[in-house]
C-alpha cells in the first residue's frame, strides 16, 4: 500500500501541472482535397521572393541542351541531338543513355562555394534537382539503383546540397520530374525508321535495361502522366524514400499534382514530415502547374500548395504567392542556346532583375536555374552574373524581399502575357512596378530601366481630390546618396534622378507618405 501512495503522489508532482497548457489538438493532413485545401503558405516563401535552382545531372554531359535523354533516340527532334549523339557516341541501338550516365563524374563539384556565391546573389532558397525525366535518382535511393551514389559521381549529391544550403541558412527544395518520366523515355524502345538499322530496336528495348527505361507503354499511353498503374506505385514509393530520409522546405512537382490518389498521399506524407521536424508548425512549399491539354492522370488543384508557371508569369496581382520557375539559359547546359535579349549562352542582368521586379509585383517569387557545366562548374560569364546580382541586390533589396503587393502590380505600355513560356516583353523605363513593406509603411516603385531623361512620371501617384490622400512626404533612391526632387501634379508624380544612371537595370524609389492611393487612369 505505501508503494502505490509513493507511486501516485510521484504522479501528482511531477506528471501533473495544473499550469500547463494542454498540447495542441492534432492538425496533421490526410490525403483528401478537403484537408489539403487547409494549406497556408509558410511567411518565409511570402518574404522570401528569390530562389535557386540546380537544374543538373547527367544529361548536362553531352552540353548540348534539355530534354537529352529523350531526343537522342528520335531523329529530326528539337536541337539535333540524336545526330550529335550518333558522331559523339555512336548509334543507340548500342551506345544509349544508360551509357552517357557513366561519363557524368562531377570532379568539380563544390556545394559550398557555390551556396555561398548563390546567397550572396539574394537566393533565399535552394532547390536542387531531385529526379529529372531520365529516372536517374540524385540521391542515396533505396528504390532505384540507377542513383548518384552507386553510378557516375558516386555522390549523395541532393544530401550534399542539402548540406550547403543548411549552412548558409537558406531554406531548402528539391525538384521531382519523375511522375512524366514513364512517358517521356518511350522513345527509348523505338528504333530507325530507314537507314541501316532500320527495325532494330534501340537499347531502351532490352529487357536488362527496363528499371532505367521503363516497360514499353501499350499503345494508348501517350500523355505526359502515363495510366500505368505500377508506375504510380513505383513514384510514389520513390518519394515517400525522398521526403523521409532528406530534410528539405520546398517539394516542385514538373507537371500538374500526378495521379490522383497518389499524389494527395505524397504532399500530406510530405507536409506531415515537415511539422514533424518543425515542432508541429508547417513550414512546407509544394508547387504543381496547371495542366496542359495532353497531362494524362494528373490535376492541379488550387489551395492546396502554390502555384508554379514554367518560364512565364501572371498578368495581374494573384492574391495568394506563387512562383515563376526560369533559367539564365537552357534548362541543362547547352553550347548552342542563345537567349532572345543577348544572342548568347546566357541572359542579361537587366532580363533577370527586371522579370524579378515583375513578378515579385505580382505577389510572385522567381526560382532562377544557374546552369552548371557537367563537372558542377560555372562559366566565368555566370560568376560574372551572380557577382553583377548580388551588386544591385544590396543596394536596392529592400524593394525586394520580405515586401507584399501594393494596391496595383504597376503601370506602362508593356503588355505581359499569362502562362508559361510568356517571359520576354522589352520592359523600358516607363515600366513602373510597385511594392510595399509588409508594414504598409514603405512603397517602392521600380522603373523597369533607367530613365534616359531622368524622369520618373508616376501616374498613379498623382495628386489626388480627395482631401488627404497621396501626400508625399519623402523619396530616396535606393544606392544614391544624394537628394531627390519631385513634384506632384494632377497629372501624376515627377521624380528627377541622376541623368547618368546609379545602374542600368532599375530605378528603384522608396516613397513614404499618407494615404498613398493608385489614381488616374493607368495605360
Amino acid at each position: 500500500m505505501n508503494n502505490l501512495v509513493l507511486i501516485f503522489a510521484f504522479i501528482f508532482l511531477f506528471g501533473h501541472n495544473p499550469n500547463q497548457k494542454s498540447k495542441p489538438v492534432d492538425k496533421k493532413f490526410e490525403p483528401t482535397v478537403e484537408s489539403l485545401k487547409k494549406y497556408e503558405c509558410p511567411e518565409w516563401f511570402r518574404d522570401a521572393k528569390f530562389g535557386i535552382w540546380s537544374h543538373w545531372g547527367p544529361q548536362s554531359v553531352p552540353m548540348v541542351g534539355d530534354w537529352y535523354a529523350k531526343n537522342m533516340y528520335v531523329k529530326g527532334a528539337r536541337r539535333d541531338q540524336y545526330n550529335y549523339h550518333i558522331e559523339k557516341y555512336g548509334h543507340p541501338t548500342e551506345f544509349g543513355f544508360k551509357d552517357i550516365i557513366p561519363l557524368w563524374k562531377a570532379e568539380k563539384f563544390d556545394p559550398e562555394r557555390l551556396m555561398k556565391l548563390y546567397k550572396e546573389a539574394g537566393a533565399r532558397y535552394f532547390v536542387s534537382m531531385g529526379v529529372h525525366h531520365d529516372n536517374f535518382d540524385l540521391w542515396n535511393s533505396k528504390y532505384q539503383k540507377w542513383n548518384a551514389v552507386n553510378m557516375g559521381p558516386k555522390r549523395d549529391i541532393v544530401g550534399e546540397w542539402q548540406k550547403a544550403a543548411k549552412k548558409e541558412g537558406l531554406k531548402y527544395g528539391i525538384s521531382e520530374h519523375l511522375a512524366a518520366s514513364y512517358s517521356w523515355f518511350q522513345t527509348s524502345h523505338r528504333s530507325d525508321k530507314e537507314g541501316p538499322l532500320a527495325r532494330v530496336p534501340y537499347d531502351g528495348a532490352n529487357p536488362k535495361w527496363q528499371d532505367l527505361y521503363h516497360t514499353k507503354a501499350d499503345s494508348t499511353d501517350t500523355k505526359w502522366y502515363t495510366n500505368n498503374r505500377d508506375f504510380h506505385d513505383i513514384w510514389l514509393t520513390r518519394m515517400t524514400d525522398l521526403i523521409d530520409n532528406y530534410d528539405f522546405d520546398l517539394l516542385y512537382s514538373d507537371g500538374p499534382l500526378p495521379f490522383g490518389e497518389k499524389g494527395l498521399k505524397m504532399v500530406s506524407h510530405f507536409y506531415n514530415q515537415n511539422m514533424d521536424r518543425n515542432n508541429g508548425k508547417l513550414d512546407a512549399v509544394y508547387n504543381s502547374k496547371y495542366a496542359a491539354k495532353d497531362v494524362g492522370a494528373g490535376e492541379y488543384i488550387e489551395g492546396i500548395g502554390v502555384q508554379d508557371v514554367e518560364r512565364g508569369g501572371l498578368s495581374e496581382i494573384k492574391p495568394v504567392p506563387w512562383q515563376t520557375d526560369t533559367s539564365i539559359g537552357d534548362w541543362f547546359y547547352n553550347v548552342n542556346w542563345k537567349a532572345n535579349d543577348t544572342k548568347k549562352m546566357y541572359r542579361s542582368i537587366n532580363w533577370i532583375i527586371q522579370t524579378l521586379i515583375d513578378v515579385v509585383s505580382k505577389n510572385g517569387n522567381m526560382l532562377l536555374n544557374v546552369i552548371q557545366r557537367p563537372d558542377g562548374s560555372l562559366d566565368p560569364e555566370v560568376e560574372q552574373l551572380l557577382g553583377d546580382m548580388a551588386g544591385w541586390m544590396n543596394s536596392n533589396g529592400e524593394a525586394i524581399f520580405d515586401t507584399r503587393p501594393w494596391k496595383i502590380f504597376g503601370e506602362g505600355n508593356t503588355k505581359t502575357g499569362e502562362g508559361r513560356l510568356k517571359e520576354d516583353f522589352g520592359f523600358s523605363a516607363t515600366d513602373i512596378r510597385f511594392t510595399q513593406s509588409k508594414d504598409g509603411k514603405d512603397l517602392y516603385a521600380m522603373t523597369l530601366g533607367w530613365p534616359t531623361d531622368g524622369k520618373v512620371m508616376i501616374k498613379s501617384l498623382a495628386k489626388s481630390e480627395l482631401p488627404g490622400n497621396n501626400k508625399i512626404e519623402n523619396i530616396k533612391l535606393l544606392g544614391y546618396s544624394g537628394a531627390i526632387s519631385y513634384q506632384q501634379t494632377t497629372d501624376g508624380l515627377i521624380v528627377t534622378v541622376p541623368v547618368k544612371p546609379v545602374n542600368t537595370i532599375a530605378c528603384c524609389l522608396k516613397i513614404n507618405g499618407k494615404e498613398l492611393t493608385p489614381v488616374g487612369t493607368i495605360k
